[in-house]
């Protein structure tokens, strides 16, 4: 295995001012061929912290991806320092002049000597050509490791990735091939789901490792095989997950790039069936989840953001005493909510959400994260209560997961 570090050098980055997209682009890049990468580190434009971290990567890595610090400006060290890391100095490049020169020209631009500086090397890199930008990507073999170093600006960073570094890389080390295989689940918590499966965990393939990636609402399952032969990598990943589907099929909802409303979405056009919605405590995000989808016309109705008690019973005929006698946190009112936003509009089905998002508005026997969901269908109404808990974002959110995931299961 090829262990890799990635380094990324600048204030802006440790102030939040930038938002660092690079190390997850270049990750993800090596992984496809066959690098780990074993660790992520950011440090500021100071010489001791960079010194620092290069003396750490050590005997951790075998290639080391430098992003940043290579402008012309005193703040942007990374190339000197370099340079005095391993023993050498900055020379005059030619092809590296020949360029920036160009650079400006067709610009209609003046050759500054602060810009002429950037064709200064360090004389033991192997010079890579920027033609996004000015600052020249650096290669190093040094010290048992293979040093990169490019500029920050990301779409000159990934241009010179995709043009010279990857091929490079490729051509210099011996990888075994790496093949993953995302599995999405919803409607289990983490460490659920880890004790439902964990006699097939602990049974895959020594070939094959299993991690656990947890986000709000979901989990993903993710199989990585290594090994030298891509077929048969595939071929073991589909018997384990084939046996994964017997025990925790009903919680599988798609795989790699799905998402639940698109998942769902396609269960309605597949069907041929239409959806629509009656929110309160959502205020419009379990509408607006089906409507981010392309094509979803197709099966999206429309719907009703009935906030206030008067939209609940004036245009979903919720009856008044059941506000009166339940309250519109009660299954109750979701009951009709649902039956109401489904004969209004003509859909197959209708959902529905009304709860307590917070921060306030709780009670002693209703505290904020109580959320009722409904979904009315041709032949039923199904109702479920969520005691959640959380923000107001993360609140909207669940509730309007576990409306997806209702839906889903009914489908199916």
């Amino acid at each position: 295995m090829v262990r890799a570090e990635i380094i990324t050098i600048g204030d802006e980055i440790l102030y939040g001012q930038i938002l660092d997209t690079n190390t997850q682009w270049i990750s993800q890049e090596l992984d496809k061929l066959g690098i780990k990468t074993v660790r992520k580190s950011s440090v500021g434009d100071a010489r001791e912290a960079i010194v620092g971290i290069f003396d750490e990567t050590q005997g951790r890595a075998d290639l080391v991806i430098i992003t940043g610090g290579l402008g012309p400006t005193k703040d942007d060290l990374t190339k000197k320092i370099l340079a005095d890391y391993f023993g050498s100095e900055l020379v005059l490049h030619p092809q590296a002049l020949e360029d920036v020169t160009e650079f400006f020209k067709i610009r209609g631009r003046e050759l500054t000597e602060i810009n002429r500086s950037q064709a200064f090397l360090p004389a033991n890199c192997t010079f890579i050509r920027n033609a996004q930008g000015t600052a020249p990507a650096m290669w190093f073999d040094e010290k048992g490791i293979i040093w990169i170093s490019m500029p920050g600006v990301p779409f000159e960073m990934k241009a010179i990735m995709e043009k010279e570094i990857l091929p490079k890389l490729a051509g210099h080390f011996n990888t075994p091939t790496i093949v993953h295989r995302v599995i999405k689940t919803v409607g289990i918590g983490e460490s659920y789901l880890s004790v439902l499966i964990e006699d097939w965990e602990n049974n895959l393939p020594e070939h094959i490792k299993l991690a656990y990636l947890p986000s709000l609402g979901l989990v993903k399952l993710r199989l990585t095989g290594f090994g030298n032969d891509e077929i048969q990598l595939k071929k073991d990943i589909a018997i384990c997950e084939t046996s994964l589907k017997k025990i925790a099929g009903e919680y599988i909802f798609g795989y790699e790039n799905d998402e639940l409303e698109s998942v769902v979405g396609e269960l309605l056009r597949n069907k041929n069936e239409t959806i629509s919605v009656a929110e309160s405590c959502t205020g419009g995000f379990l509408g607006h989840k089906f409507t981010s989808i392309a094509g979803s016309s197709d099966y999206f109705v429309g719907g009703v953001l009935a906030y206030s008690n008067e939209i609940k019973c004036n245009l979903l005929g919720v009856e008044s005493e059941i506000l009166k006698n339940f309250g519109a946190v009660s299954e109750e009112c979701i009951r009709q909510m649902a039956d109401g936003v489904r004969k209004m509009t003509g859909s197959t089905y209708g959902l529905a959400t009304s709860g307590i998002a917070g921060p306030g508005g709780g009670t002693e026997d209703k505290p904020v994260g109580t959320v009722w969901i409904a979904l009315s269908g041709p032949n039923d109404t199904i109702t479920q209560k969520l005691t959640l808990g959380g923000s107001r974002k993360h609140n909207i959110e669940l509730s309007t997961i576990a409306c997806l995931n209702l839906l889903r299961k009914k489908i199916q």
